[in-house]
């Protein structure tokens, strides 16, 4: 992504396990001559398809009787009260650490807790924040403007005017939906603005050009949206007009997976230019700069970007090899032109080299500050921060003087100044944050207190073979001096999807609720996924998406095999793409589980393109509709794998309703098709919160408290679901 000041804050916003899915690969209306069966004829098959509508009566009515079972199984095991409170209490502590952002007007921070449930918004001096109790003054209070309008807010950052941040654009989603509504905030007197801009909910978002201009790429009725439900057309909208009568700026396709134009800004806040994109498939981009009243095509590969501008440089990230002008950039590189050059002539301006990874590197997003950038880099899995300045006509890159052997992050970033905050933290590590003005090393300026018990823990790294013969890295966490016995409870997580790296982080309410009570965690890195660069997602995408599957099975393979755990004590979890991990690794592999916490799921592959926002994602699996592509998708569908002569572990499904990213059909209808196999199963659906969960810390500690229950019960023993509960109508 182009990266400016404009940009939505993110503070407060849940990370989602999945990667903002918002891009498809071949459109399904341009391949439809191809096509040799009709989804919707598949729903001619499903009993199901009921309760892929969303809140219908009968469908909400099956949910409410499902979580009430849940509630009256696993919610009433004598350890849910404790596991709950645990939880509450490491959400809701008071002296975790406040990440902030830089802004004109000081530090700002988005706080929920005990007290304020839907959230602060707040400001603090940095020499304030240095300090044990920072003195903070509120911004913006979401819990009060909830209850002042009665509805279910849940704040989704704000993008602001620069240099002086005065005008601000916040999302407030209702009840945790991707989708948001934008209101124009002013900064200086802590309020909306009356009369001021106001866009209803949609996807999509805003970006400030001046003081009354904003250029929208939102739905603007029929005709706006493409068939995975996101805009394909940017307005440019004057302060006091219809938004209906806004000039459209720029128009994708409707075949597109989204289209929109972007503002190019310098560190100083000024727009150096107009460009646009089409995303013609998740992972594949055609850009665009205006010049005059044209766009012209920028002839860069589409698996790149334009990364942003760096001592009057604009930079790209390309995932592929680029050749150009003559030389050929590996992929996963940094290139540079010079911004006026490029600007005169996009296409013909001369490139040059930044960076290039190294065996097993790859780089993790970046920063850019008034004078340099900043970027993440894994090595290998473990991270660290590289500065890279324009000085003496070449590019020069110096290692930040980091901790090694952990996961090291850019917290936050001054595009004014050079002021930077890092984070690092590992597996039994409470997070650090370091300060640096540009000029000094990195000082620590912030630690989390312990919230368990490492002291009797340790970490390993190990390799699984896939069944290609592929080497898999994990990371096993597990008791000091554990005997290699099979016996240890051990819950492998992972996710392997869309270029996303799962990486080393601190433990926190895993710790507390399940390493404290004897348990082993296992952390997988497999193909598909962003650990070690492009080409590691990309040997594990559509035709060959089994290789994510195998990998993971691969790994439980190992786990027994070493004498970690055994079939009985090994369970499996993730969430979103990871949800269809955990779902093709119980149905491919029933024998090898005793428990599946499958979250948020993709489940039934053969229909997801119909469902939610589904087709956005056909550049990761591939189309159904074609008969080619549905012979890939089909032998792993997880949905279609569920048969009553197979003895399933029991699955635990978890699944928001007011999600509109990973629609709960997916989940619902695996736990419907179970049901009447007569299969032992749990389902729950959160009836708040969107993609990532809860809107405040106290149901996100009954859904961690539930999964935890569930663990213990499915793989230490203790209660669980009775004979005659298995199966219920």
């Amino acid at each position: 992504m182009v990266m400016n000041k404009s940009s939505r804050h993110a503070i407060g916003m849940a990370l989602a396990l999945a990667a903002q899915p918002i891009l498809a690969q071949e459109s399904p209306t341009t391949m439809a001559n191809e096509a040799t069966s009709s989804t919707p004829a598949e729903s001619g098959n499903d009993p199901f398809i009921w309760l892929e509508e969303t809140r219908s009566v009968p469908a909400l009515s099956w949910v409410r009787s499902e979580n009430e079972r849940v509630d009256q199984t696993l919610g009433t095991d004598p350890r849910f009260a404790a596991l709950k409170a645990e939880a509450l209490a490491i959400l809701d502590s008071e002296d975790r650490i406040p990440f902030v952002s830089f802004t004109p007007f000081g530090l700002l921070n988005f706080w929920q807790d005990a007290r304020n449930p839907k959230g602060l918004l707040r400001l603090t001096t940095l020499e304030s924040y240095r300090t044990d109790n920072p003195q903070w003054e509120t911004v913006l209070d979401i819990d009060q403007l909830a209850r002042d309008e009665g509805r279910e807010w849940v704040y989704h950052g704000m993008s602001c005017l620069p240099p002086d941040g005065r005008r601000c654009m916040v999302g407030l989603s209702d009840g945790g939906k991707d989708a948001d509504e934008l209101r124009e905030f002013d900064m200086e007197t802590r309020s909306f603005v009356e009369g001021g801009f106001l866009l209803p909910e949609s996807q999509g978002d805003a970006s400030w050009i001046d003081d009354d201009t904003l250029l929208v790429s939102r739905d603007f009725g029929e005709g706006t949206l493409t068939e995975s439900l996101y805009p394909y057309t940017t307005r440019l909208w004057k302060r006091g007009t219809p938004i209906a009568d806004a000039p459209e700026l720029f128009r994708g396709e409707p075949t597109d997976v989204s289209a929109g134009a972007n503002l190019l800004r310098d560190s100083s806040g000024t727009i150096q230019a107009r460009t646009a994109y089409r995303g013609l498939s998740f992972h594949e981009r055609a850009y665009y700069l205006q010049r005059g009243d044209e766009w012209v095509r920028l002839e860069m590969p589409e698996k790149s970007a334009l990364f942003g501008i760096v001592d009057g440089h604009i930079l790209f990230s390309t995932d592929v090899p680029w050749t150009t002008g003559g030389s050929t950039f590996p992929a996963d590189s940094l290139v540079a032109a010079d911004l006026e050059e490029w600007k005169a002539d996009p296409n013909g301006a001369a490139k040059s080299l930044v960076w290039a990874p190294g065996e097993r590197q790859t780089k993790q997003g970046a920063a850019i500050t008034a004078n340099s950038m900043f970027v993440n880099l894994l090595d290998n899995v473990r991270g660290q921060v590289l500065r890279f300045d324009y000085e003496d006509g070449a590019w020069v890159s110096r290692r930040v003087p980091l901790p090694e052997n952990a996961t090291v992050n850019v917290s936050a970033s001054d595009d004014e100044s050079d002021q930077i905050l890092y984070s690092v933290t590992d597996f039994l590590t409470p997070t650090t944050l370091y300060y640096s003005d540009g000029s000094s090393v990195p000082e620590i300026i912030k630690t989390s207190p312990a919230r368990f018990d490492a002291a009797g823990l340790e970490v390993e790294q190990f390799e699984a073979t896939s069944s290609d013969g592929t080497q898999i890295p994990y990371f096993l966490v597990k008791p000091k001096g554990m005997v290699m016995d099979g016996t240890t409870a051990t819950l492998l997580s992972g996710y392997g999807g869309f270029q996303v790296p799962r990486l080393p982080g601190y433990l926190g309410t895993t710790g507390k609720l399940w390493l404290e009570r004897g348990g082993a965690y296992v952390l997988g890195n497999m193909r598909g996924g962003g650990e070690f660069g492009p080409e590691w997602h990309q040997t594990a995408i559509r035709e060959n998406k089994q290789r994510t599957w195998d990998d993971f099975i691969a790994i439980a393979e190992d786990l027994v095999a070493r004498g970690i755990t055994s079939p009985e004590h090994l369970g499996i979890q993730g969430g979103s793409q990871g949800g269809l991990l955990v779902g093709t690794a119980f149905t491919q592999r029933p024998d090898l589980f005793n428990a599946a916490i499958v979250q948020i799921p993709l489940f039934d592959m053969l229909r997801y393109h119909e469902i939610g926002r589904g087709a956005s994602w056909i550049g990761e699996y591939g189309d159904p509709r074609i008969a080619e592509q549905r012979g890939w998708i089909e032998p792993y569908s997880p949905y279609q794998k569920l048969a009553e002569e197979t003895d399933f572990p029991t699955p635990f499904f978890i699944t928001s309703t007011a999600d509109d990213r990973t629609h709960p059909a997916h989940g619902r209808k695996a736990a419907a098709r179970m049901s009447q196999m007569g299969q032992a199963y749990y389902y729950y659906e959160d009836m708040t919160g969107g993609h990532s969960g809860g809107v405040d810390n106290d149901q996100r500690a009954k859904l961690l408290a539930l999964q935890n229950v569930y663990l213990l019960q499915q793989l230490m023993g203790g209660s669980g679901l009775h004979e005659e509960e298995q199966a219920r109508p």
